[in-house]
């Protein structure tokens, strides 16, 4: 493999990300309200945020998912991450490893080691399962290698495709994907993770039948990875894939309605896709997940210090415990039956599936 595009297209999209607007306009956790409980009863001090996160033990349910690795920068980004997430035990991701296993920095990646963090996700991309044209595949060897690199516990299978036909480059065969998935499940724990567009019930069904064993809805409502290539094919010039990525900036399934959609697989769900506070991260307990995740909100943090990552994991979860208090739950299986309403632009979504799948 060519290992300096993947480097400056990784580079790329770190600064563009922190530079531009690549987020929806539309919040739609702001959709889900929890209800209120006016006389709890219990003492917040007593509340228990601990839980397991495929099988994992974390102090509260969070993960700091997948946000880079492959290039210079991104040793520190991993560092930072790795530092905060094992010192308040929760769980991170990585970036796509196939830089890594193709020996382009395979430092900022395996920097993760150097910290015991409860929870090690590491990340290789779905489309590179499979032949692309002139490109060479991920074979199960370099799955393997992708586990060792992080020392990962279960390694993410991202399914990016929406990225990839805004991409210049992308990697738009997704023929054999699916059998690619099955034949690894086997003999490697993987979960399967969307990076922004949504997982709809039918992917969902499809996935628990070849043996994942989680999924990452990343539904729209977080990063925009059309966005983000809209922002790289207008800096070369790319006229019709900036004008795609314009085109699809919001395409995509909402991230709560992709976990409704997705409990029917009976997998265990990690809700990501514009999670901005521990609010958010309590709906999504309270609707199906076993934990909430983010990448974006932590990246300006991240690219400074592992404090800084620090203070806002704890920020949010202080907001959980709050948010547990307010509904009545002293820990996180009451959470998860905590009620809740949906409203606005969400509402309208699931009504809409509703009379689309009771009409076909």
């Amino acid at each position: 493999m060519n290992g300096e595009p993947i480097r400056s297209r990784k580079a790329d999209h770190i600064e563009i990300c922190l530079k531009e607007n690549v987020s929806q306009d539309h919040c739609y956790w702001n959709d889900v309200h929890l209800i209120h409980d006016a006389m709890p009863e219990i003492d917040m001090e007593d509340i228990d945020t601990s839980t397991y996160v495929l099988g994992t033990r974390l102090s509260f349910p969070f993960i700091v998912t997948a946000i880079t690795g492959g290039f210079s920068g991104a040793k520190k980004i991993n560092a930072n991450i790795a530092e905060a997430c094992a010192e308040l035990g929760v769980g991170m991701g990585v970036g796509s490893e196939r830089a890594g296993v193709a020996g382009v920095e395979p430092e900022s990646y395996s920097v993760v080691k150097d910290y015991d963090v409860p929870l090690v996700i590491g990340n290789v991309g779905a489309p590179q399962l499979v032949p692309q044209r002139s490109k060479d595949r991920i074979t199960e060897e370099m799955v393997g290698r992708a586990f060792e690199l992080v020392g990962a516990d279960f390694v993410a299978v991202h399914l990016n495709y929406l990225q990839e036909v805004i991409q210049p480059e992308g990697d738009t065969n997704a023929r054999g994907v699916r059998d690619a998935i099955r034949d690894l499940a086997p003999d490697y724990p993987l979960i399967v993770k969307e990076t922004g567009a949504g997982i709809d019930s039918f992917t969902a069904e499809r996935l628990r039948g070849i043996g994942v064993r989680g999924i990452d809805v990343e539904g729209m409502g977080g990063t925009s990875f059309s966005a983000v290539e809209m922002y790289r094919a207008a800096a070369i010039g790319d006229e019709m894939h900036e004008e795609m990525g314009n085109t699809f900036f919001s395409w995509g399934i909402p991230a709560p309605v992709s976990l409704v959609e997705c409990r029917c697989a009976k997998l265990p769900l990690i809700a990501s896709g514009g999670i901005l506070n521990g609010v958010h991260a309590a709906a999504a307990i309270a609707m199906g997940a076993q934990a909430a995740g983010a990448a974006h909100l932590f990246l300006r943090e991240a690219s400074e210090s592992a404090e800084a990552v620090r203070r806002k994991l704890i920020l949010i979860r202080e907001e959980l415990r709050a948010a547990m208090m307010l509904t009545g739950s002293a820990n996180i299986q009451q959470l998860s039956e905590a009620r809740y309403a949906v409203l606005g632009e969400t509402k309208d979504w699931m009504e809409g599936l509703s009379w689309t799948q009771r009409n076909i």
